[in-house]
């Protein structure tokens, strides 16, 4: 694994920090969310109620967050959103701790954790090509994807025994600390000015609006980086199985929840063992992310049709395995291929995408269930994301030519694409990064500290969008 972002940038390692244990008491919290409507209501619908109250405000957050981090510095962007998290939780532990828990107050402290994770996060994921480097936008990115595979295994865990012990207070205070930490930590982060071009163009919703089309605009135009957010809905949209994990644990295995926890862990175990092994990606491109997906889709067909535990384990290791490093050269081609002062409104639509897309594939794949069987549909998924994987990739010669750190290619965007400060005369493509843009993470003089891959300037989830909980 390329550690290199953690030892060369002393900002990166403090957001890297905080991001880590943050997004640890996020599920935590997540854990002692689920355990407390349930034992208030007796109802799962609640606990479905909740989720999708914190994802709605979540996906509006991301698109107005996405404006912002080009319009103002992206670090006090990302302090204003932390910060009141911590309101949040210490709300979620004060009514924990009274004699009788309300259930409004916990829809509405939900709602209020999604809307500012993120308002916040397409900031942070912008700022990550200034922290890291332009040349470390793949180890960045593996470092917070393994984080968040990390942290999926380790926060429920420790969520579980907290509420068995301390109680569910101690659960929601343990998850307000890491936000303070983190917001501690962003204070001394250096800070992000607003990138050239992106801030001083009016106010106002209406031009507020404007901006975010000119994103739209932008992902429309640009070859790479549309062929990069349809790739990630292939695989997204048709392969998630995760709601059908207890029918098959039941009609497959044989087995019952210890069965269904192993067939969670699966892909986590191989998404770590990528993460760990990823320092490769920093000199890979679309030919590695075509074959990534690939291996997702391929991995759960055949975990669908199979019927023994063991190989089924294998199959969704490495499924995580091929995701972790899809996320890892998606995130990567999107930062280094879209200018820096349209870098937050595109993190923005990425995690919107992000956002939606798992949501919308466990539904598809639940209604498709009922119609086939838990495990056809499960294949029938698989075979789906292959065949639209490689229909992308042909449509869009761009991704298949992408590489980190090459120079632009002819061809790759339709026309000039016009931003905030109106029209650009040339837009990098999938190459990414602009000639003389910076690989190390540290600015040049004169240099504005953005974010930027612009000539003269330094160039970050859940899910992950890695990590957009925290």
């Amino acid at each position: 694994m390329d550690l290199g972002p953690l030892r060369e940038s002393r900002d990166f390692r403090l957001l890297y920090a905080g991001f880590l244990g943050a997004l640890i008491g996020t599920l935590m919290t997540g854990v002692a969310v689920a355990v407390q409507v349930y034992d208030l209501t007796g109802s799962s619908l609640h606990i479905g109620l909740v989720s999708l109250a914190r994802a709605l405000p979540m996906v509006a957050g991301v698109l107005v967050g996405g404006v912002l981090a080009d319009r103002m510095d992206r670090r006090t962007l990302m302090i204003v959103t932390r910060l009141p998290l911590t309101l949040a939780a210490g709300a979620l532990a004060a009514n924990a701790l009274a004699p009788e828990p309300q259930l409004w107050l916990i829809y509405a402290a939900t709602a209020t954790t999604g809307l500012l994770a993120g308002l916040g996060g397409p900031a942070m994921l912008a700022a990550v090509p200034a922290l890291a480097g332009t040349g470390r936008l793949a180890a960045a990115g593996a470092l917070l994807s393994g984080s968040t595979q990390l942290a999926a295994l380790i926060g429920p865990a420790a969520g579980g025994a907290l509420i068995a012990g301390p109680g569910l207070a101690a659960c929601y205070a343990v998850d307000a600390a890491g936000f303070l930490v983190f917001t501690a930590a962003l204070l001394f982060v250096r800070p992000l000015p607003v990138p050239a071009g992106g801030g001083a163009s009016g106010k106002g919703v209406r031009r507020a609006f404007g901006s975010l089309a000119d994103g739209l605009r932008f992902v429309r135009r640009h070859r790479l980086v549309l062929g990069l957010l349809l790739v990630d809905a292939a695989a997204m949209v048709f392969t998630m199985p995760q709601a059908l994990y207890p029918a098959l644990a039941d009609e497959r295995f044989g087995g019952g929840a210890a069965v269904v926890g192993l067939l969670y862990a699966a892909p986590a175990c191989g998404a770590l063992v990528g993460a760990a092994t990823s320092g490769w990606t920093a000199r890979a491109g679309g030919h590695a992310l075509i074959g990534a997906v690939l291996l997702w889709g391929a991995a759960l067909t055949g975990f669908g049709a199979g019927s023994w535990l063991p190989l089924a384990l294998v199959l969704l290791a490495l499924a995580g395995f091929g995701d972790l490093i899809s996320e890892t050269l998606r995130s990567a081609l999107l930062q280094h291929g879209t200018p820096d002062e349209l870098r937050g409104r595109v993190s923005g639509l990425w995690m919107a995408q992000a956002t939606v897309s798992p949501a919308l594939g466990n539904t598809a794949v639940g209604f498709l269930a009922e119609l086939t069987g838990a495990g056809a549909a499960v294949t029938i998924g698989g075979l789906v994301c292959v065949g639209a994987t490689v229909a992308v990739a042909v449509a869009f010669p761009s991704l298949r030519r992408a590489r980190l750190g090459s120079a632009p290619a002819d061809g790759d965007v339709r026309e000039e694409t016009p931003t905030d400060g109106g029209a650009r005369e040339e837009t990098p493509t999938d190459g990414g990064a602009r000639a003389k843009a910076p690989a190390d993470g540290g600015a040049r003089a004169k240099a504005p500290a953005d974010g930027g891959a612009r000539a003269k300037a330094p160039a970050p989830e859940p899910n992950s969008g890695a990590g957009a909980s925290s």
